[in-house]
């Protein structure tokens, strides 16, 4: 037995509250080298015979990697506490593995502890976000409505965008394409920031409370929010509180007053005689002059971002913040935003742009969700760019979805591409086909979707700079990929109208094949399955299904048409690039 490999600990995504009555436990192995692991538990205050009782039940692998065996157990303890340690066994050697490590028995050794399952620790992500599609629009680039009140339009609308144009997108126009996104099945919207900038990125803020004028005012705001909601789509602000922009008030008084300023603590200040050179000498985002890094542990700073956050749910009713940069913020300044904005809407979706593990940010009393990037790059990595095969992306989607605790899974925000990203188009070396699969994976995987505007149709964009990532979006039907349009449509339909394709279904990976490179996973929720099967090979493959179809009356769900069974198989020949979708009810 390999116990070097075997892992657990009490807290986080190996142990922790699913919901107010249930308990998940999880333990890692070296892959293939336990036959069996069962969990022996029970209540510290139940004792006879100076011992304390205890039952035993068997886990289950619920995924596997390259390196390990994951191994599972939901389990509702009777009166919320519990004490476990794990019984492990490989045919030949059989321990118990506890807080003191491995011993022959559990007399010799310390149970593991979750003290009580207290409602107010659980995850409470809102539960609206299960069913939400997201689209994320750069305002700026999506639509003009009102060309009248533009002062600053540099470009033509349709030409590459150079980092400092300007083409006149604002808020009506894309109030005017609010039908556009219903048909397309969108139910939320995340706008890049809106509020007061010099540039067209806006996240370089100088005023927070006010709409940048070249997208509207509050009242444009409140208008747009309100024919979202009348059309059932939720509204995401982008919320740029670990910078400012250069231009903000209390920084330009620290320019002028220097320590003599009563905003001298808001930032962090090498020294007050700032001069220019190459860096400044004040802490930024980055190396960006332009962005002045917030001391978001000062109280006055922290009021007054906390109430920037308050204000703009209260008047306009958002529904959502996305926080830029999230992971240079301290700790408790989100604590206390969570507390804040969950005090005027308890059902606000609150997520953080963090690219690594963010297990430190989701336990519960900071973020709901981040943006999912490591997901991002795996998926690009497998159908866009033929980095990685079919296993590789298997084992790499097992370990990204045992990184955090399944109620964390189901609300994560996973995306394709941003503001920040290459156009996924691009990624694929301009094949729609690659795109297909690459959404397919999106669209299918637990948590929150959301697109980039314009990737449904089929915008383009690459180089060094982040302007080419940003193009205005393309409204003319004749030079839009339809044909890609419908494709992303119908896959969001599905993922409305199938159960298993949303919610709290359990993701598996059923075959990886690298030779072949063909993927065929799984979705369940209650007696439905969804089975997706895609080839990414350049050659015919011929898949054999037989346990997740015996006993059921499989269909195609994306044609509506039955599948003939042979001898309770089910033989599928897929064309290079070509998927199925699997639909069964018990």
């Amino acid at each position: 037995m390999n116990k070097e490999a075997l892992y657990h600990r009490p807290k986080n995504n190996y142990a922790y509250a699913y919901d107010v009555d249930t308990l998940h436990i999880r333990l890692q192995s070296k892959k293939g080298d336990l036959e069996s692991v069962k969990l022996i538990y029970g209540d510290p205050y139940r004792w006879a015979e100076d011992a304390m009782l205890s039952d035993k039940i068997p886990m289950h692998i619920s995924g596997s990697d390259e390196l390990f065996d994951y191994w599972f157990i939901a389990i509702k303890p009777e009166n919320k506490r519990f004490v476990y340690m794990f019984e492990v066994s490989d045919g030949t050697e059989c321990h118990v593995y506890g807080e003191k490590g491995f011993t022959p028995d559990e007399k010799e050794n310390r149970f593991f502890r979750f003290p009580y399952l207290n409602a107010i620790d659980v995850f409470d992500a809102p539960a609206w976000v299960k069913d939400t599609v997201w689209y994320q629009i750069f305002p700026e680039r999506f639509a003009n409505g009102n060309p009248g009140r533009k002062n600053n339009v540099t470009d033509t609308w349709g030409d590459d965008p150079k980092p400092d144009s300007f083409f006149g997108g604002d808020l009506e126009g894309i109030t005017e394409h609010i039908d556009y996104l219903v048909d397309l099945g969108i139910t939320g919207i995340y706008l890049n920031p809106i509020f007061e900038s010099p540039t067209n990125h806006k996240y370089d803020t100088t005023n927070y409370m006010e709409i940048d004028p070249q997208f509207g005012d509050k009242q444009t705001f409140k208008q747009f929010v309100d024919v979202c909601h009348e059309r059932g789509i939720r509204v995401m602000l982008d919320g740029v509180f670990n910078h400012c922009g250069y231009q903000f008030a209390p920084f330009q008084d620290v320019l002028k007053r220097g320590a003599e300023s009563p905003y001298a603590d808001w930032f962090h200040i090498y020294e007050h005689a700032v001069e220019e050179g190459e860096l400044p000498s004040y802490e930024t985002f980055a190396f960006v002059p332009e962005m002045p890094k917030l001391n978001t542990s000062h109280p006055e700073v922290k009021q007054y971002l906390l109430s920037v956050a308050k204000y703009w749910i209260e008047e306009f009713h958002i529904d959502g913040w996305r926080m830029d940069v999230g992971n240079e913020i301290d700790h408790q300044f989100w604590r206390e935003f969570r507390q804040t904005v969950r005090s005027v809407n308890d059902e606000l979706y609150i997520i953080a742009e963090i690219w690594n593990d963010a297990m430190p940010w989701l336990q519960g009393d900071q973020m709901d969700s981040v943006m999912n990037y490591p997901f991002t790059e795996s998926a690009i990595d497998f159908t866009a760019k033929n980095k990685i095969g079919a296993r590789d992306f298997g084992n790499q989607i097992v370990k990204h979805l045992h990184l955090y605790p399944e109620n964390v899974n189901e609300v994560m925000f996973n995306l394709l591409g941003s503001h920040d990203t290459a156009r996924i188009l691009t990624l694929c070396g301009e094949d729609t086909e690659k795109l297909k699969l690459t959404y397919l994976l999106l669209l299918t995987y637990p948590g929150s979707p959301c697109i980039f505007y314009g990737d449904e149709i089929g915008l383009t964009g690459d180089g060094d700079n982040f302007a080419y990532y940003r193009k205005c979006m393309v409204w003319e039907k004749e030079h839009q990929d339809t044909d890609l349009l419908t494709f992303i449509q119908r896959l969001i339909q599905l993922r409305k109208t199938l159960k298993p394709l949303t919610a709290d279904a359990q993701y598996s990976i059923v075959e990886a094949d690298n030779t072949t490179n063909h993927l065929v996973f799984s979705r369940t929720y209650g007696n439905e399955k969804i089975v997706v099967a895609l080839n990414n090979g350049e050659e015919d493959t011929t898949i054999v299904l037989s346990d997740h179809i015996v006993g059921k009356t499989p269909t195609n769900a994306w044609t509506n048409e039955s599948l003939l069974l042979e001898s309770d198989n089910l033989h599928i020949t897929l064309l290079p690039k070509q998927f199925i979708f699997i639909h069964t009810v018990l």
